[in-house]
């Protein structure tokens, strides 16, 4: 007897939520052999065609960096014991982060290299590295599924994600748990982020919670004296930053860093959405003896309507906080190794051009629209995306969901991601 499509439906929901979604069907995280720039890297070192400095530690992040495209100025320290080597990390030795597109490297001193790189249909895949091991065995980059305990648990929103917490850390780094946390994105008010984070920068008479730490209060509130961490423009005071390739880090490089993640983790779950959906749809389908519908109808089409939505608004910085008045400013070397990655439109516009005065971006539409996980977004999902983008963007949108965006930035941005668009 063939069950009714609630039934199925409600065995199929059961299902997920007995094991996390990504684990099921069409996803199968865990399971799957990834695609992703760690793995193409390590296929090169074991055929010779590609070659690591292994003279120590130091010397394998840089030429990692290298390969992966991530720029050194990129820099950025987190102090809190927030990572799988919480024992090394401290405000006076802190973990350090490096990040391009597609990759992110993390650094504690005298430890592994914790790794994260992407892959289009999964999502962010973590391993570590021993950098150590004698030149007589090969590199290898060791998936290690303990992350996803933090990366694919209660932090992240429901799949594989990449995160920058701010938190009210203690004087040896350890977050004060009553205080709480906040996974940061671009909607983030100023005030709240950096909990736990060394910052480096300019940014006038506002504060934030970075380059200081927390004393907890026997009534369970915390002193943090944020006044004490404001536009410093590099750490030396702070600890000793000789073992690392640059004393700063950079206000710039994390604002990017934190929009980059937020926008990355939006795209991962409504592509798994997406995909569960259609996956669901075909399920149904075929058990009902249906015609099998390629293109989404019903409970799938309302999913991927409303994964559209957050996507856009990712996309688009909507609710972006406002920066500091007078702006940030930071030491400059991270934005210029950013623009070397620059897309130009015919004018000489980018994407990647900042703003910093009242938000991040001149433009406000992410570069990651160039990344490769949207490029590799489900069908559907792709084609809803732009179909509506194009509406936004050509003023035809029946909403004013996005009417902060003014005429002169949305023709710009159509000459920016012109080939993406769907013809007129």
């Amino acid at each position: 007897m063939k069950l009714l499509p609630q039934t199925l439906l409600l065995l199929w929901t059961a299902t997920v939520m007995a094991v996390d979604p990504y684990e099921q069907a069409p996803i199968f995280y865990s399971k799957s052999q990834p695609d992703d720039s760690a793995r193409k890297l390590e296929n090169l070192l074991r055929n010779g065609k590609a070659k690591v400095d292994r003279s120590d530690a130091w010397t394998v992040l840089r030429d990692l960096m290298r390969h992966f495209n991530i720029p050194e100025e990129s820099q950025v320290m987190v102090f809190s014991k927030t990572s799988k080597q919480n024992d090394r990390i401290h405000p006076q030795t802190p973990r350090v982060v490096y990040f391009g597109d597609e990759a992110y490297l993390g650094y504690c001193l005298g430890g592994s290299i914790e790794v994260a790189t992407i892959d289009p249909r999964l999502g962010p895949i973590f391993y570590l590295l021993d950098p150590e091991v004698p030149v007589t065995q090969p590199l290898h980059f060791e998936r290690d599924q303990s992350c996803l305990s933090c990366h694919g648990g209660v932090f992240s929103p429901g799949v594989p994600g990449v995160l920058v917490r701010s938190v009210f850390p203690g004087p040896e780094g350890r977050p004060i748990m009553s205080q709480g946390s906040t996974v940061v994105d671009s909607t983030t008010p100023f005030e709240s982020r950096w909990g736990g984070w060394y910052v480096t920068g300019r940014h006038g008479d506002a504060l934030h919670r970075g380059n200081v730490t927390a004393v907890e209060l026997p009534d369970n509130s915390c002193d943090l004296p944020v006044d004490k961490g404001a536009n410093l423009t590099n750490l030396n005071a702070l600890f000793n930053t000789s073992p690392y390739p640059r004393a700063t880090s950079d206000i710039v490089a994390l604002m990017v860093l934190e929009h980059q993640t937020g926008v990355q983790n939006v795209l991962t779950k409504a592509n798994h959405s997406a995909l569960r959906a259609m996956h669901m749809q075909i399920s149904l389908q075929r058990e009902l003896g249906e015609p099998v519908q390629t293109e989404p109808v019903g409970t799938a089409r309302r999913i991927i309507d409303h994964s559209t939505e957050d996507v856009l608004d990712a996309l688009l910085f909507k609710d972006e906080a406002l920066l500091p008045e007078g702006g940030i400013e930071g030491d400059g070397a991270f934005e210029a190794a950013f623009a070397r990655r620059e897309r130009h439109s015919r004018d000489g516009r980018s994407l990647r051009d900042f703003q910093l005065h009242t938000r991040l971006f001149k433009y406000r539409c992410s570069y990651m629209i160039h990344s490769q996980t949207f490029a590799h977004l489900e069908p559907s999902l792709k084609k809803t995306v732009l179909d509506r983008l194009a509406l936004v963007l050509e003023e035809r949108d029946s909403s004013d969901r996005y009417a902060y965006l003014g005429e002169s930035e949305r023709r710009h941005i159509r000459a920016l991601i012109g080939d993406l668009l769907p013809p007129d």
